[in-house]
């Protein structure tokens, strides 16, 4: 059930004709996986994290490296050296702490796909 914090935050799309509290609950109890939290997977996992998705997986098998910072805003030069996936997951549960986030230290390959 969408709780009191839900409607609050998510008032404005709440709002959205068509949408309303059954969109939201869909999306609350939704579930998706971010292949790689680089240039693209940063971005689209924040903006997952702001529009309610329950559970976002994400997966990386890579470290912060001082040229990751230009492009891939989940990663700060404090974050340089530590796993992709353990710095995106700070920052997605300090900009959402209502969501899981699942961090996967894999490569991603046709095998494990």
């Amino acid at each position: 059930m969408l709780t009191e914090n839900d409607l609050g935050r998510y008032q404005r799309q709440i709002l959205f004709p068509g949408f309303g509290k059954e969109g939201q609950q869909k999306l609350k109890d939704s579930q998706i996986v971010v292949a790689g939290i680089g240039g693209l997977g940063s971005p689209a996992s924040m903006y997952l994290a702001a529009a309610g998705i329950g559970k976002i997986t994400i997966v990386d098998h890579d470290q912060v490296e001082l040229s990751n910072l230009n492009r891939q805003i989940l990663h700060w030069e404090k974050n340089i050296g530590e796993n992709k996936i353990s710095s995106a997951k700070k920052k997605l549960s300090q900009f959402n702490p209502q969501i899981d986030i699942n961090p996967v230290f894999e490569k991603i390959t046709e095998n494990n796909v």
